[in-house]
């Protein structure tokens, strides 16, 4: 039987806590990961990491969400792009090369 590792951490005035290291460690935990808590019957509380489906990102998900009830409350509103907007954002973004694959800083985490 593997031995049980106890850990404790501060509630802040707000109710806030940081997650202790060993913690993260041992739920593979990383920076804007969620984390699921189970409250048993007997008052113990379980937590853990929430896994992520792949693509799933709930802020794009309601954005897009909203532009189809948008779409469908009012198709009179739709426009086609024209040439003069699509010079204009070429004009603003000029040759800006981004790597969407690239690793962000740890000054842009």
């Amino acid at each position: 039987m593997a031995a049980t590792l106890e850990v404790e951490s501060t509630l802040t005035d707000r109710y806030q806590t940081t997650v202790p290291e060993s913690v993260r460690r041992a739920l593979k935990l990383g920076k804007r990961d969620k984390i699921q808590y189970t409250i048993r019957p007997s008052g113990e509380v379980v937590l853990s990491r929430v896994e992520a489906a792949n693509g799933d990102d709930p802020v794009l998900g309601q954005f897009l969400g909203f532009l189809a009830a948008d779409i469908a409350r009012h198709p009179e509103r739709l426009q086609a792009v024209d040439a003069g907007l699509v010079q204009r954002l070429q004009s603003l973004v000029g040759e800006v090369d981004v790597d969407l694959g690239a690793s962000l800083s740890k000054d842009d985490e």
